[in-house]
Order: C-alpha cells, then structure tokens, then sequence
C-alpha cells in the first residue's frame, strides 16, 4: 500500500523537491501528517483525497452531495459527533458512510450496531464532516428531548433559574442556550422568541427573512424568559414594561453579542436577540459590493478632513456595518476617533468608543458634548433620533470634524428633509451634509445552484430598470435551490447602494426646504444611481434576483 507521501507527490500535491528540505515531516503518524497541513503544504481537503485513494474508497465533496435525510436520522448526533462521522445515503440496504478516518473500526463498528445494515464507506474533509453535521444534526431532536422533560418537571408552574441554579446540565440553562448556539451557527441575524396562546415559538431571522425553528410547551415560557432577563441582567420581576439588555457568549472560540429586548404581549413577554459579531478584523471596503461609481463618489467623501456622512435605511439594513468600515478604512494612529453609540457593536482596536446609558443621565446629546471637548478628528454617532442630537452633530461637522451617523428614511434624498423636520435650520442641513448613503440588504443567490433564464419583456419593462425594447434581453438568474444552501436558493446577502453627493444644486434646494421628490429628480440628473438601478446592475451580474429587489426595494 502507498503511504500518503507517496501518494501526495504522485498527484502532483507537493513538488519531490520539497521531501528532503522537510525531512522528518513525511511519516505516517498523524501528528506528521497534520504538519503539512499546519505548513500549508496540503490543503485538508488534498489530504483527505490521499486518504481515500490509500484506503481505495471514494472520496466525497459533501458540499455537493445530495444528503439523504432518512440515512442521517437513523445515526444519533453523539455517535456522528463523538466518531467525526454522518450517514448520507442508503443505496439497496447499504448505508453509505462518510468518515474523516476511514481505519476508524470502532465507529464502524457502532454504526452498524446502531442501523443494523451493511456500511459502504467514504472518505471526506474534516471541515465539510463538521459543517454538514452542524447543519444535519442540529439542536432541533435535543430541543424537543428538553421541553418534554422540562414540561414534566414544571407542569403549569412557572419556572425560574437563579444564577446559583445556572449549572450547564439544568434543563432551562441546556435549551436557551442550545437556541443561542444555533442561531449563531445558522448565521442568524436576530432570535426571536415569541409567546403564544398555547404555545411559545422560536423563530430565527436568516438573510433578511424569519424562520419558524422550534416550537415548545406554554409551560416552559416563564422560565426561558427569566434565564434571558438574568443573563441580560435586567429586572426579572418587571413583565409590564419593555426593557433592553445584553448578554455575551464565547462561541467557537469568538465572542459574540447579543442585543437583549423585552416586550409585554397579549400572551406573555417576546424576546428579541440581536447577534453581534465582535470581530471587526474583516471590515473591509470591498465586501461593501459597491458598484464603481458609487464608490468613487462615497471614496470622494469619506477622504475629506470635514463634513457628514449619512447612511440610511430600516433596521437591519446594515448601516452599522458599512458606517465600521469605513471607520476601519479612516482610522489612523495620527488621527484622534471618538464613537458614541447604542449599543456598541464592534470593539475597535485604537478607537475610544462610548456605550449610550441614559439611566446614568449619557445620552447621545450629553456625550457628543463631551466628546467635542476631547480634541477629536472623526465623531461616529451610532443615530441621529432628536433635535438635540442632530444640532451637535450639525455643528461638530462644520467646525473641522469628520462625523459619521445613520438616520432612518427610505431613501437618499429623504435625509435632508428628514433632519429639516427637526428643526435644524436648512442652510446648516446643506452646508454640513457632505454625503448620504441610502442602502437595503438582498439575499445573495447561491452560486452553486442559480440557474441563467430570460425575463419575461413585457414584465422587465414594467418594473422600471431603465430597460426597453430596443436593448438586448439581459441574462439573468434565478434560485433553485440545494444542500448548500438549505434549498433555498440563497446564501448570504449582498447591499444595495444609493450614494448621493450633496451638490451646490441640491444644497440649495435644501435651502429652500425643497421637497425630496425634486431632490431626487436633480440628484439622478447629476449621476445618482438609485437603489431599484443598483440592484438591477446585481442581477444582471448574478448576484441576486429580481424576486430580492422587489422584496426590499419600493
């Protein structure tokens, strides 16, 4: 039998003449082996294609395989999860195994124990084995084992976990947080945690849409919500009035956020978690998917020593995520930049950021003052809401300082009204202004399964892309669906842009209090792409679907 060296050289993976410059590196142990990976010789998934052609079995990329969920339920999760191995098929009474050791007897061995069928095995990446079990065995069988016991511990009695009481094997401790775990795993968004008549349900916000996940007994609703008002440290005995809070978790090695908001209904107390993710090591100015012009035009304002940069939207469009970035992009050790924000999301190396308490009397108003008194280069506030707010602002932007904030209207233009409505005088709205940003988040189609079509004419002419007749049928795509993205068709999301320049023109429409539709006709004149065109510029490409700009632009 060819050892793994011989094998890896064979296909070319490392050149012959790297052996004797790493001598001692080509044995067959597994603390050899795992060294051309840490050396980044072989990839893991070159490596786990040498281990099947070793062990003659076929090697399976599982991203790409049509995993059958009959063969994965018949293996439990800690049988997968303690042998690194999953079930994906059953071909003629034979269940087809993937393994990331295909020597491993003792999981063999344990899973046709537990199928009582034959075993075909396959050989598979470590990284793709861990995915598809997160994604095939998820918490939902361990959720539903939880509520059945808790529902027997409590009947109709409402439960309470104490700090004392938090031990990680206590049932109510166990399943919140298996539903944070996986929401996070699931790259949710927001968990949502709703109370019903008869039932309490989760649901998880993923790209932009809600999924109904789990739903549990009345009985267990009290507790869930009690455990989450502790670890947010808020007023577990307060139910009539809504309260915010927050909690921090170490997930993969990450610490993760989460934004905790309490709200009495009819049927109890709905609970929203917003996930924050800390790491800001991957704000870059590329992963913004700004087209061309509009980024030129954003660059041409983001560069200046002074103005306001404005970016708009509805909640969870993400505006945070673009104001960081550009703040990552800006941020210089000779340049002093002071944040104030509600909450915090992102810790920044190098920016002395500030958390909004108003029990403590720090509002937005009453830190900005504070703020311009420390001798500041750029001022990112977390959202203009008030007068107040916005005059400081106003003025911090035209005595030398680069501020940064966020407002929520529908679109570009709709900023300058916006900030007029609150009573800021107009000619301080025009000159402070330098830049808005309008944007909304598409779900991104999944490049592995789209599929190209032509839009039916008479449709593409009616929704007001700028497309007619006389110019050539545009390729675009639309969502099938597969295992990579969970049948829906989508993975990811992707942010569409409107960038509007705030010209001597538009300045003196402001002045003028000039309403935003003819803001707007004078900014498209002037080169604006508007949100509806920038999306169809991503479909065009392929990055999303029409069926998405419709859904989140008017």
């Amino acid at each position: 039998m060819a050892s793994l060296t011989e094998i890896l050289i064979l296909r070319g993976v490392v050149p012959i003449e790297q052996v004797d410059s790493i001598s001692g590196v080509w044995g067959e142990d597994e603390d050899s082996v795992r060294s051309l990976v840490e050396q980044g010789l072989v990839t893991e998934v070159q490596l786990a294609s040498a281990r099947a052609m070793q062990a003659e079995l076929p090697f399976v990329e599982l991203i790409e395989y049509p995993v059958d969920r009959d063969a994965v339920s018949r293996v439990p999760a800690v049988t997968c999860r303690r042998h690194q191995v999953l079930p994906i098929d059953i071909v003629d009474g034979v269940l087809t195994l993937a393994m990331v050791d295909p020597g491993n007897v003792f999981a063999t061995d344990d899973v046709r124990a537990a199928t009582r069928m034959q075993i075909r095995a396959v050989v598979v990446a470590p990284a793709d084995l861990k995915a598809a079990i997160e994604k095939y065995h998820r918490a939902d069988d361990e959720l539903s084992d939880l509520t059945s016991a808790l529902e027997e511990e409590t009947g109709s009695a409402v439960v309470v976990v104490n700090q004392e009481e938090s031990a990680n094997d206590a049932p109510i401790v166990r399943f919140v947080n298996l539903i944070i775990s996986q929401a996070i795993q699931d790259k949710a968004s927001d968990i949502h945690i709703e109370p019903g008549e008869h039932e309490m349900h989760v649901r998880y916000r993923i790209d932009g849409v809600l999924h109904e996940m789990q739903s549990a007994p009345k009985t267990i609703q009290n507790g869930v919500t009690s455990r989450l008002k502790i670890m947010a440290e808020i007023d577990i005995a307060e139910r009539r009035k809504p309260q915010d809070g927050r909690i921090s978790v170490r997930h993969a090695g990450r610490k993760i956020d989460l934004r905790v908001a309490t709200l009495p209904v009819v049927w109890g107390e709905k609970v929203v978690m917003r996930i924050l993710d800390n790491n800001a090591g991957t704000l870059d100015m590329e992963n913004l998917a700004l087209s061309p012009r509009n980024f030129e035009a954003y660059r041409s304002s983001y560069t200046k020593p002074y103005g306001m940069i404005l970016v708009t939207g509805p909640t969870g469009s993400g505006k945070s995520t673009t104001l960081y970035t550009t703040l990552s992009t800006v941020a210089k050790p000779e340049i002093n930049v002071i944040t104030v924000e509600d909450p915090v999301e992102f810790r920044m190396q190098g920016i002395n950021q500030v958390q909004v308490n108003p029990k403590a009397g720090l509002t937005f108003a009453s830190a900005l003052r504070s703020i311009l008194r420390s001798d500041p280069d750029v001022v990112l506030i977390g959202e203009i809401r008030d007068h107040e707010t916005a005059q400081i602002a106003i003025e911090a932007s035209l005595t030398g300082h680069l501020v940064l904030s966020t407002l929520h209207t529908n679109d570009a233009p709709s900023a300058i009204t916006r900030l007029t409505e609150m009573d800021i005088e107009p000619f301080l709205v025009g000159s402070a202004i330098d830049c808005v940003v309008a944007q909304r988040l598409a779900r991104r189609l999944c490049e592995r399964c789209r599929e190209p079509y032509q839009h039916d004419t008479a449709e593409l002419e009616a929704l007001r892309f700028g497309w007619d007749r006389s110019m050539p049928i545009p390729t675009l795509f639309r969502p099938v669906g597969c295992s990579s993205c969970s049948n829906t068709g989508y993975r990811g999301r992707i942010a569409l842009h409107e960038v509007m320049l705030v010209t001597e023109e538009i300045e003196r429409l402001a002045v003028v209090r000039a309403s935003s539709a003819e803001i707007t006709k004078v900014a498209i004149d002037q080169g604006m792409c508007t949100l509806r065109l920038d999306g169809w510029g991503k479909a065009k490409i392929g990055l999303t679907s029409i069926e998405e700009i419709m859904r989140v632009v008017v």
